[in-house]
């Protein structure tokens, strides 16, 4: 397989992917796919730290109290990580990435009051300027049944007060941002029926999926449901 692999990843960088971004909601398996790219096709791969943010268990405790710290916290990280990503050379290899800058945003929405999000929005503005995009964003969806049901599996403690209604919630946040989204190719994959980390042919199908140019906005439909 390793010879297959090396194959796809040639196909996926002759396509113009240096930097690839997989995105989507709390549980929908962004973190598992993006890793699994980078150890099946080689690359550097870049994570969002979620657990260094020391506000994080407090806001799932009061997310009313701890909303605009939490946020801050959030932006500045991927803010700086990201910066470091752009000061680098993106052509030496495949650079996958397990989140969007705009991530923070999409969160922000949610959760801040308007006189918060309105400081927020300025601030997210002026960095998001410097930061480069990636040449293709990777959105992965799932229903709030399914997410929630994702999460109370891999068992992480500060995530157990999450609600369905929360997810749901951001559910519609992510869409609403993705379905006008025009910033670059994207390609939005129902992960509701898929196991990348489970079932091997459901991750190799998707990756040879972006060995095709994505145009605008695509729909991935796995091989196995056009027979």
């Amino acid at each position: 397989m390793t010879g297959s692999y090396t194959e796809l990843k040639t196909k996926i960088q002759e396509c113009g992917y240096s930097t690839i971004a997989v995105e989507g909601n709390i549980g929908v398996g962004k973190t598992s796919f993006a890793r699994l790219m980078v150890q099946r096709l080689g690359g550097k791969l870049i994570e969002e730290q979620v657990e260094d943010n020391p506000f994080l268990e407090r806001f799932y405790d009061d997310m009313g109290a701890y909303a605009f710290q939490t946020q801050l916290v959030f932006l500045m990280n991927r803010y700086k990580q990201q910066l470091a990503l752009s000061q680098q050379d993106l052509f030496a290899d495949l650079v996958i990435l397990d989140y969007v800058f705009a991530r923070d945003r999409i969160f922000a929405h949610v959760n801040l009051s308007d006189d918060e999000l309105a400081l927020y929005e300025r601030v997210a503005t002026e960095l998001e300027a410097k930061l480069i995009r990636p040449d293709l964003v990777i959105y992965l969806q799932a229903s709030s049944g399914v997410l929630f049901e994702r999460i109370q599996l891999r068992g992480k403690e500060f995530e157990r007060a999450i609600s369905r209604d929360y997810l749901e919630v951001l559910n519609d946040a992510f869409n609403h941002y993705f379905f006008n989204y025009n910033a670059g190719p994207l390609l939005v994959v129902n992960t509701d029926a898929m196991d990348f980390v489970g079932n091997e042919k459901h991750f190799v199908d998707l990756v040879q999926r972006l060995t095709e140019s994505v145009v605008n906005t695509e729909f991935y439909v796995p091989s196995w449901e056009m027979k």
